[in-house]
């Protein structure tokens, strides 16, 4: 209990060779059986297993912590990229995870500060009030009485990046193998090779220090809050900030807010998504409820920004245009308008005709067209009608889409994800939000700085 995760590759190894063989077993089991039961009972079925492979999953991740872990969370909002059963287990890892003890967090302090918690601050909580994929925070205390949020990375995990996610490979592949999880092997492999640009940056608190003070100094949105960093008290592996009062989304809503607070701080989270691609032309990539806080005195604010991504003119117009194009009544032009942004985005070449891109790729993303532009058909929409992201895609319309789909704008995952972590969190807040912004008009620029 409470122990450092396992920082050599052997012990990793170990770990992970362990799910495997537990996730191939569970496999040929549920293979064996399913074949046995009525096509009443294979669903029911299949989301039993879908569940036991992300508690196999959840359990080995859990115990690597580090990169691994990360990736369980960032593939917990990947709703296009596993099914419902396994990204449920996933998303445990947003709030629950194993705390290490108060000896391997005075190792930290001793390796970065040469010095114990206990005499960098007036007071020092050893008890992590929370704790997440890459490291835990604490409650501290300047001398002058300031409140302080500590966030202490886990020891060994940053030199565990690329044997981790070989590993992860391996698990992932293992388990798409004679299926339809999980998608194609360079799909896969680009993903991971994104994510551990993404995850280094993550492990550099530095790096973090250098976006919160970039945020901070950018953000002008009215109701929106940025912690500030204490540089003093910051190094590459501990990052020291101002703390800050508030619920995050469950507790918030165990207190049973009324409309006007859920559409007040809807209407926040709403606006603070789209400022940050308009305005600052860079999102929050890391969109789990777990990095807001619902203020007691109304304002928003926004945590971790370990995970952050530019969004270039290029990709921003182009999403633009397929977005404002979607809005259209004009069929025809409407998927010239999206074929083209499609290109630009780099989903797939030219050489697909305008004919196969309305026979072809229209229908196959029918359902995820309409999902995308819901919100947007009037001023205003009440996201307790929001409808749930497609989970499923039909067989034929799979088939057309991997034989055309050769990529994706560096920058599209970013805002992909951002975006559906606002909408599950509005779905969930059942919030009336004033969704007319420029984005989706015809003839408005839509405003970017970078």
């Amino acid at each position: 209990m409470n122990k450092a995760p396992p920082a050599s590759k052997l012990g990793r190894t170990a770990i992970t060779g362990l799910a495997l063989a537990q996730a191939g077993a569970s496999k040929l089991g549920h293979k064996a059986r399913q074949m046995l039961r009525s096509d009443d009972d294979k669903q029911a079925a299949q989301e039993q297993h879908e569940a036991k492979l992300g508690r196999i999953l959840f359990k080995a991740l859990n115990q690597l912590k580090g990169s691994a872990l990360k990736v369980s969370q960032l593939l917990s909002m990947e709703a296009d990229f596993l099914p419902e059963g396994i990204r449920r287990e996933l998303a445990k890892g947003c709030h629950q995870v194993t705390p290490l003890n108060r000896a391997l967090i005075h190792k930290v302090f001793q390796r970065e500060f040469g010095q114990a918690p206990e005499h960098l601050y007036a007071q020092f909580d050893a008890h992590a009030f929370a704790a997440a994929s890459l490291g835990q925070v604490h409650h501290a205390q300047s001398a002058d009485g300031q409140q302080l949020a500590v966030k202490v990375q886990y020891p060994g995990i940053a030199s565990a990046i690329g044997s981790d996610l070989r590993m992860l490979r391996g698990i992932f592949q293992t388990m798409a193998m004679g299926t339809t999880i999980l998608p194609r092997k360079e799909v896969i492999d680009r993903f991971m090779n994104e994510l551990e640009v993404k995850l280094g940056e993550e492990l550099d608190y530095e790096h973090e220090a250098t976006q919160l003070h970039w945020f901070g100094q950018h953000v002008n949105l009215p109701g929106i809050v940025i912690p500030r960093c204490i540089d003093a008290m910051s190094s590459k592996r501990i990052l020291t900030m101002e703390k800050l009062d508030g619920l995050h989304l469950d507790a918030w809503l165990a207190t049973a807010p009324d409309q006007t607070q859920r559409n007040h701080f809807g209407q926040l989270l709403f606006d603070w998504f789209w400022f940050s691609v308009c305005q600052l032309g860079r999102v929050h990539a890391d969109p789990h409820p777990g990095n807001f806080l619902f203020m007691p005195d109304g304002r928003l604010a926004v945590l971790d920004f370990g995970c952050t991504n530019k969004i270039s003119t290029t990709c921003s117009n182009a999403m633009a245009s397929s977005w404002r194009a979607l809005l259209m009544t004009d069929e025809t032009e409407r998927n010239r308008i999206l074929r083209l942004a499609y290109i630009d985005l780099g989903l797939f070449s030219d050489v697909v005709t305008q004919a196969e891109f309305d026979t072809g790729v229209i229908p196959a993303l029918a359902e995820l067209h309409a999902w995308k532009i819901e919100a947007f058909r009037s001023t205003h929409f009440d996201f307790s009608n929001k409808s749930p992201y497609p989970k499923t895609i039909n067989v034929q319309h799979s088939k057309v889409l991997a034989s055309i789909l050769a990529g994706w704008h560096e920058d599209v995952p970013y805002f992909d994800r951002a975006y559906l972590g606002l909408m599950n969190m509005l779905k969930k807040m059942g919030s009336i939000v004033n969704t007319d912004i420029a984005w989706t008009k015809q003839g408005v620029p839509h405003v970017s700085t970078n």
